[in-house]
């Protein structure tokens, strides 16, 4: 009697593994760079930058934080992101209680200032050999960030760059008002600022839903997916997002539900 032969299909196997990978910190490691009014030339305001440690050329991202939020809060998320190589730039807005009946006219503005900055003042604090392609450059926030994020987008704010991907961390509104392709999941079981560092405020984080699990695997999904669609947009690389929409489960939090529209 022949003994039984398993089989499998390769590129199935090796799509699983490389989805699988998104959701684990990248091969490469990672600089957490400050920068405020000592650097030269200034930002308009303070940004907290994660970047490469290896030479290269990398594409970048800037992600705008939430209402009350800072930077730092997202150290996490920017230093898994960018150890798949991409340079994440998280400016750091002025923080008012005042600030939501205000609106985010100024949010907006900052941001905008903040993108042109990046031309001259993002390769002179780079780690040595490392380079930024504006060129590929995306842009994303979490809550009220993600609200400043679209508009920046649609011209609200002037900037000399042009922006090729953009992701919020929130609304689905805009989800459903953007142009194809885009895509849309939610961390079923997880809250609103579950993707945040472990050591932020809890006065802050007690005012939205608290996930019960490890708060990690919010930042893993949340990495994750942003890796997987950057890759996508970005370089061409639509594995990783492709096989995440054929198969949520592959997530370290429950994906439900999860939607894309291709055109």
């Amino acid at each position: 009697m022949a003994a039984p032969v398993e089989t499998m299909n390769p590129s199935t196997e090796v799509l699983e593994t490389t989805v699988t990978s998104v959701f684990q910190p990248g091969k490469l490691a990672v600089e957490l760079i400050s920068v405020d009014h000592n650097t030269n030339p200034t930002p308009p305001i303070p940004v907290l930058i994660a970047a490469p440690k290896d030479s290269g050329t990398y594409p970048v991202a800037m992600l705008l934080h939430g209402f009350c939020l800072q930077n730092h809060f997202y150290e996490q998320v920017l230093k898994r992101i960018a150890s798949f190589g991409f340079i994440m730039v998280a400016p750091q807005f002025h923080i008012s209680i005042l600030g939501m009946a205000k609106g985010d006219t100024e949010d907006i503005s900052a941001a905008a200032q903040v993108t042109d900055w990046l031309a001259k003042g993002l390769p002179s604090v780079l780690p040595k050999g490392v380079e930024p392609n504006l060129s590929k450059l995306a842009l994303a926030g979490h809550s009220r960030g993600g609200h400043t994020a679209f508009s920046l987008a649609l011209g609200h704010g002037k900037t000399n760059l042009n922006f090729s991907a953009l992701i919020d961390v929130n609304h689905k509104e805009f989800y459903i008002e953007c142009k194809p392709p885009c895509y849309y999941f939610v961390t079923k079981d997880y809250g609103h600022l579950d993707m945040l560092d472990d050591d932020a405020p809890k006065f802050m984080t007690c005012m939205c839903k608290d996930g019960k699990n490890c708060k990690d695997m919010m930042r893993r999904s949340v990495a994750g997916i942003m890796v997987a669609f950057l890759k996508a947009v970005l370089s061409g690389e639509d594995g990783d997002l492709s096989v995440i929409l054929k198969d949520p489960g592959l997530a370290p939090t429950t994906l439900d539900p999860v939607e894309h529209r291709l055109a």
